[in-house]
């Protein structure tokens, strides 16, 4: 990945985007269960989100879960930090809890 280190990409992709997914496909071609549910969610909340497929990044993959100290895909950024993963988000989404927290990181980044 030119001279920034995995690490250092990962890093940078967190801070750059307010709501990040690091998912299995894309939202539009999810290629597992989870990655599936968590996209549609997001969907739900109305805000633009940004998102990486593992599948075509392996070493992303492989360097994302020491870095987040997460083991499983997906994971969800939100304004720089990590959420959780599928069962979380669902969690969050249920109780009303993700949309104000992804509304409000959209706001703090808008153009």
């Amino acid at each position: 990945m030119n001279t920034e280190t995995t690490e250092q990409a990962i890093r940078k992709q967190i801070a750059d985007n307010p709501v990040l997914i690091y998912m299995k496909g894309s939202p539009e071609r999810p290629q597992c269960g989870f990655s599936a549910q968590s996209t549609q969610i997001l969907m739900a909340c109305g805000e633009r989100f940004s998102y990486i497929d593992i599948l075509t990044n392996p070493d992303i993959r492989a360097t994302l879960p020491e870095i987040s100290e997460w083991p499983t895909f997906p994971q969800l950024f939100v304004a720089g930090e990590l959420v959780g993963g599928c069962d979380i988000i669902t969690e969050m989404y249920e109780s009303g809890e993700l949309q104000p927290m992804i509304k409000q990181a959209s706001a703090s980044h808008a153009d």
